[in-house]
């Protein structure tokens, strides 16, 4: 900031004592006389590398009073070609500081133009500070809402986290698994019963292949029963026959004995 406040003051001084040696020619040339009576006052001034002449002792510069700098003393008109006193550098680094000691460098006539430039540089100034004040309070409004973001953007990562663990995971007999564990799981069942099945159903076959053997056993035994019983009954038939005609035979001998 004392930089920005060094580098306009040293343009106004440039500017101020550019224009410092033709009117002091024209005083020089209009007042020879007065600069003769008054030549063992000059004084040699090392930053214009100009001898000036002292104002009288009840002289001073003036101040425009809108821009008197704080702690400077007002200060009363002198004559249009009287000069002010070289004084020593500023202590004050301030840019008031620095303008005080410009007013004290130049002629009388001069100061209301560099009362009028200080003037337009501490209104552009504060204009500035009112921009960087607004731009700091909105700076301060979009870092806490860039904050306030970043935190809903945090709680929404840790939602949609927990969300994704519970779509990834599985409840199996009330304990929570993967979904990979869990396809593996499903998968290693699926074999094993199909593995089951295909023992069963071969070992079905086997024991239906036995079944209809035996069946057809049966059927044949079957047949051959039937077939001896309807032998066995003719048999028995005809020996019941045969009986009774000897019963007969027996019966007409002992009728005719």
């Amino acid at each position: 900031m004392m930089k920005l406040f060094k580098i306009p003051a040293l343009v106004l001084a440039l500017i101020v004592l550019a224009n410092t040696n033709p009117g002091y020619a024209q005083d020089t040339t209009k007042k020879a006389k007065t600069a003769a009576a008054t030549s063992k006052a000059a004084v040699y001034n090392p930053y214009t590398k100009k001898y000036y002449y002292k104002k009288p002792a009840g002289a001073a510069a003036q101040t425009p009073g809108a821009v008197t700098p704080a702690g400077t003393a007002q200060v009363t008109p002198a004559k249009l070609n009287e000069v002010t006193p070289p004084v020593a550098a500023p202590v004050d680094k301030t840019l008031r500081g620095q303008y005080a000691y410009l007013l004290t460098k130049v002629y009388n006539y001069q100061q209301p133009l560099v009362a009028a430039l200080f003037k337009n540089y501490s209104d552009t100034l504060n204009v500035t500070r009112r921009q960087l004040k607004e731009a700091n309070s909105t700076l301060a409004i979009q870092t806490k809402t860039i904050d306030t973001l970043k935190t809903s953007v945090s709680t929404k990562d840790q939602t949609l986290a927990q969300s994704q663990a519970k779509v990834d995971e599985v409840s199996l007999l009330g304990m929570p698994i993967k979904k990979s564990t869990y396809n593996l799981i499903m998968w290693g069942l699926v074999i094993v019963f199909g593995v089951i099945a295909a023992i069963v159903i071969a070992r079905s076959g086997s024991h239906s292949r036995e079944a209809k053997y035996r069946i057809k056993l049966y059927e044949e035994l079957e047949e051959e029963y039937k077939t001896y019983k309807a032998k066995a009954n003719e048999k028995e038939k005809k020996l019941a026959r045969e009986l009774q005609t000897e019963r007969n035979k027996l019966d007409d001998l002992l009728g005719n004995g």
